[in-house]
């Protein structure tokens, strides 16, 4: 993307720093700390196996109060487990999981803090019909192949919070219609 510096793991045109992410806990992304105000993880973090040190990373080149917007498959779409290169789904809950107050039962040695701010569902009207939000959000709980994609923006919290469960806070849930 122009004026971003972009990220992959060859050496393609238009990329600027060649970069494996799958090992970034033990080669470490080429940039400062606090250095950065937004990403973007178009279709990159289904792909990840350790997501976690991605996340850990990601946080710790962020600035405080960074937006990571990161689109992904929902879970319950074909196209999330059919990929044989897709090695996890995410569902609207899954990002919750890259903040500290959800480690509050056990410490996995995660250290990044984001804060989900918003999940925004794309999902065809013809799925929906006069549904309103809470019943459309119903319905893509308990459906399959009904969310075309899921994006979620969240924002790089700094200092990291303490893992305590009633520090989360659950992200605004968005259907958006698309058609």
């Amino acid at each position: 993307m122009a004026g971003w510096t972009n990220i992959d793991s060859a050496t393609l045109p238009g990329v600027d720093i060649v970069c494996d992410l799958e090992a970034v806990r033990g080669s470490p992304i080429p940039l400062p700390d606090n250095s950065v105000d937004e990403f973007l993880l178009s279709h990159v973090i289904e792909h990840i196996r350790d997501s976690l040190g991605l996340m850990q990373e990601l946080w710790r080149l962020a600035r405080p109060g960074a937006i990571a917007g990161i689109r992904t498959p929902h879970g319950s779409a074909d196209g999330a487990w059919e990929d044989p290169t897709h090695v996890r789904p995410y569902f609207a809950g899954s990002f919750g999981f890259f903040s500290q107050p959800h480690y509050w039962r056990a410490d996995y040695g995660y250290r990044g803090d984001w804060q989900p701010e918003v999940v925004r569902l794309l999902v065809e009207g013809r799925h929906l019909g006069g549904l309103d939000p809470a019943q459309c959000y119903e319905k893509v709980q308990a459906g399959r192949n009904l969310v075309r994609e899921m994006i979620c923006e969240m924002r790089a919290v700094k200092p990291a919070r303490e893992c305590r469960r009633e520090l989360i806070v659950a992200p605004r849930i968005e259907i958006v219609r698309v058609d």
